[in-house]
């Protein structure tokens, strides 16, 4: 449990930091990956992937009080 635990905060800094980028663009126009990493390089594509995924993992944060 204290895995799964661990890994669920891994990914909800990973989701913060996407929403973070995602608020960039939106406020003004700036996409942070891609004046790091380039407009179409891989890694921009790998790093997007990540975060689509922990924010995905992330839906269980949702239902944690039910378990409980």
């Amino acid at each position: 449990m204290v895995i799964l635990e661990t890994l669920q905060k891994i990914c909800l800094v990973f989701t913060i930091i996407g929403a973070v980028v995602w608020g960039l663009i939106g406020l003004f126009d700036f996409n942070l990956v891609a004046y790091i990493f380039g407009e179409a390089s891989m890694l921009s594509r790998i790093i997007y992937t990540i975060v689509g995924i922990t924010g995905l993992i992330n839906i269980g944060l949702l239902f944690n009080h039910i378990e409980k």
